[in-house]
C-alpha cells in the first residue's frame, strides 16, 4: 500500500468513533517487560486515561514482534494498529481528543522540542543503561528479556536485541561512552536545559501533565 493510500485509510478510521474494545499491548508486566518498555506503556495509558478513552491492556511475550515497529506500546483501535506514543497522540488527536488546547502555537512548539529533548536523552540513557552496562545486562535485562522464552532461544533473542541497542548506541556516538558519562554530562545537562522552559509551561498552563499534540 503506498504512503497516500496509508494516509487516507487512516483518515477514514480516526474519524470513527473510539470503540470500547480498544487494546494495549505490551510485554509480560511481571517478569518480561524492561524500564523504558514499562514507562513508554505508562505514558499511553495516563494519556488515554487523561482523554477518558477506555482501553484494556493485554500482555504477550511476544508484543514486540507484534508490533508494527518493533516498539511497545501499540494499540489496536477498531482496524487500526498504532506504535509508540507520539504516534499514538497524533492518532488520538485525529479522533478530536486533545490535551493541549489550552496552549498557543508558540507554547507548543516549545513544549514539544523540550520534550522531545528530554525523551531522546532519556530513553537513549535507558537503553544504554539496560543493554551496554554489562553488571546490569548480567544481573537483569538477559534474564527478564528472555524469561518467556525456552533455552536457547531466551538467549539468542537477548543477545540479538542487544546487538541491536549497541549498534545505535555506536551510530550515535554514545558507543564508547562510560556509564558515568552518560548519567552525568547527558542527562543532567538536559534537564538543567529544558528545566526553564518546562517550569515556564507549566506555569502558564497549571497543568504538569501536558501532551504535546
Amino acid at each position: 500500500m503506498s504512503l497516500v493510500a496509508e494516509a487516507f485509510v487512516s483518515q477514514i478510521a480516526a474519524a470513527e468513533p473510539w470503540p470500547e474494545n480498544a487494546t494495549l499491548y505490551q510485554q509480560l508486566k511481571g517478569e518480561q517487560i524492561l524500564v523504558s518498555d514499562n514507562a513508554a506503556s505508562l505514558a499511553v495509558q495516563a494519556f488515554l486515561q487523561m482523554c477518558n478513552l477506555p482501553i484494556k491492556v493485554v500482555c504477550r511475550a511476544n508484543a514486540e514482534y507484534m508490533s508494527p515497529s518493533g516498539k511497545v506500546p501499540f494499540i489496536h483501535v477498531g482496524n487500526q494498529v498504532v506504535s509508540e506514543l507520539g504516534p499514538i497522540v497524533q492518532f488520538v488527536k485525529a479522533k478530536g481528543h486533545s490535551l493541549s488546547d489550552g496552549l498557543d502555537e508558540v507554547q507548543k512548539a516549545e513544549m514539544k522540542a523540550y520534550m522531545e529533548l528530554v525523551n531522546n536523552m532519556l530513553l537513549t540513557a535507558e537503553l544504554y543503561l539496560q543493554w551496554c552496562d554489562e553488571a546490569t545486562v548480567g544481573e537483569i535485562t538477559h534474564a527478564r528479556y528472555g524469561s518467556p522464552y525456552p533455552w536457547p532461544l531466551n538467549h539468542i533473542l537477548a543477545y540479538q536485541k542487544q546487538w541491536e541497542v549497541k549498534r545505535k548506541m555506536k551510530a550515535i556516538g554514545w558507543g564508547n561512552k562510560t556509564l558515568d558519562q552518560v548519567n552525568s554530562d547527558n542527562s543532567d545537562r538536559s534537564l538543567r536545559r529544558c528545566r526553564p522552559v518546562l517550569s515556564s509551561t507549566f506555569s502558564k498552563t497549571g497543568n504538569t501533565t501536558v501532551f504535546l499534540q
